[in-house]
């Protein structure tokens, strides 16, 4: 066999797997609540990598390796951010969000926890919050069916529009019939795949390049600053990679997780889990470009032409064409556990915060999960044409859409789990401000000295403080829910 054809088979074995989690994942999904959360019953290891996995997109193995190959060092404040995070999320977050969800109506969605939060005038917070993730996750999902189509067109000479069917054709397949029990099945394998490539790469390359000094020396050699990661930086620049962080309490995508875990009591060691993976998935992707830089220098003495490669020309030199084929798949992981995860959130607001409380409906159980199932098929269908022209400005729409949930949800979420008296018109003006301002400041010069999450959290909080500091009314019911919250968490931990 030629080295193309054991790629090719390793990636068709991969996709086989996938299909087959979202066949066993049917037979599991008897309602609603099965499809959109699975039933609440996902372990530990099962949140913490399925958060991992459904975060960490393609930047992961390709942007970020390759950004450290050409720049250095420089670029790791941006991993501190995510890993803070990470931890902040899962430590602040998670267990009080998973109790409050059910204690406040059984929510299934953030949108749906917003209104059943707030109580009374919280139905337009619902929709609008609803249509907020719909918009977002609708380009979020374009810009990585983009990415398969890329990397099928540069792995393997497919013709783009073929690569981008059959990312998105296989990652339909998954989604639809297994919902969301299928999604954090697969984020699992796919999780456990990055982990390991991250890992496996730099490690055998550090043996391949002599070691610790030697490589350092030849990383030197190829950039004097490659190890400075004060080089080329600035305060304002250290601000905004550190601020990437912040968004993390805002990511439906993410979150939903917290709410899906077996019990509130489970979040600490799916704490520690997703902390630990995503720490070693970053370190060994930071890793990964300096070891590539190390190791072109020794053997080529130039700059690969495309830097973001540097993680897949490794795996093909240093593993066998199989193993090499599993590092690509690897890279389909990252992509298709974020779209996937995407695409299923997206779904559940349409369907359980736009069209139930738009149009009251009230069908059977069964009827919910097929509609669950269309949706997913209709918002995959619109990523598909919307990427179907490849733009490199949709992948731009990554970090602004991370911005912008960030901003629009986060300061939402801390204050509708830590503040009594936070009210719906905060929540709903906070979300306002958030958005607009992430896409006026995102969209001007000031982007470019600073990452549009920080003004837009900050604006986003303090206009929620404010708000509800003017619309405060007491409810003995909100005020219950939030006491028996607090007792609830403090009993698990």
């Amino acid at each position: 066999m030629s080295d193309h054809s054991y790629q090719l088979l390793a990636i068709i074995l991969y996709f086989v797997g996938m299909i087959l989690i979202g066949l066993f994942s049917y037979r599991r999904t008897k309602n609603f609540d099965d499809y959109m959360l699975g039933g609440r019953q996902l372990g530990p290891v099962t949140s913490a990598l399925s958060a991992g996995a459904s975060d960490m997109s393609q930047w992961l193995l390709m942007g970020l390796p390759g950004a450290l190959y050409v720049a250095g060092l420089v670029e790791i404040w941006m991993p501190i951010g995510l890993a803070a995070g990470t931890w902040l999320n899962w430590k602040i977050v998670a267990p009080r969000l998973r109790t409050y969800t059910q204690v406040s109506n059984n929510s299934i969605t953030i949108p749906s926890f917003l209104d059943n939060r707030f109580k009374k005038n919280a139905k337009v917070l619902r929709v609008v919050s609803g249509i907020v993730i719909l918009l977002y996750f609708t380009f979020y999902v374009s810009s990585g069916m983009v990415a398969g189509g890329v990397f099928f067109e540069s792995a393997f000479g497919y013709d783009y529009h073929t690569g981008l069917m059959i990312v998105g054709g296989v990652t339909i397949i998954y989604t639809f019939i297994g919902g969301f029990l299928a999604v954090s099945l697969t984020d699992v394998v796919q999780g456990t795949m990055m982990f390991l490539a991250l890992l496996l790469v730099p490690v055998i390359g550090l043996f391949v390049t002599g070691g610790f000094e030697a490589t350092a020396a030849s990383a030197a050699a190829a950039n004097p600053d490659i190890l400075n990661i004060f080089s080329t930086a600035t305060f304002a620049g250290v601000v905004s990679s550190l601020a990437w962080g912040l968004g993390y309490f805002g990511q439906p995508h993410i979150i939903i997780r917290f709410m899906a875990i077996k019990s509130a009591k489970e979040t600490k060691s799916a704490r520690r889990i997703g902390f630990g993976w995503v720490v070693l998935s970053l370190g060994g992707a930071v890793a990964t470009g300096i070891v590539g830089a190390a190791y072109f220098q020794q053997n080529t003495g130039a700059v690969l032409k495309d830097p973001e490669a540097v993680f897949l020309s490794l795996g093909q030199i240093l593993f066998h064409p199989f193993i090499a084929g599993l590092m690509l798949a690897s890279v389909l992981a990252a992509i298709m556990s974020t779209v996937s995860s995407q695409m299923l959130v997206t779904s559940s607001a349409l369907v359980e915060d736009i069209y139930k409380v738009i149009f009251k409906s009230d069908m059977s159980e069964k009827a919910y999960v097929n509609l669950g199932r269309a949706a997913v098929l209709v918002i995959a269908l619109i990523a598909i044409f919307f990427a179907w022209e490849k733009n490199d400005t949709i992948l731009g729409l990554v970090a602004f859409a991370w911005a912008g949930f960030g901003s629009s949800f986060g300061p939402v979420i801390l204050l509708s789990l830590y503040w009594k008296k936070f009210t719906s018109a905060g929540a709903l003006w906070a979300m306002v401000v958030g958005a607009v301002t992430v896409f006026a400041w995102g969209n001007s010069f000031l982007s470019k000295h600073l990452y549009e999450i920080v003004p837009g959290f900050v604006f986003a909080m303090i206009t929620a403080i404010i708000v509800s500091k003017l619309t405060y009314k007491h409810d003995p019911e909100i005020e219950a829910e939030f006491d028996e919250t607090v007792r609830l968490v403090k009993e698990s931990s």
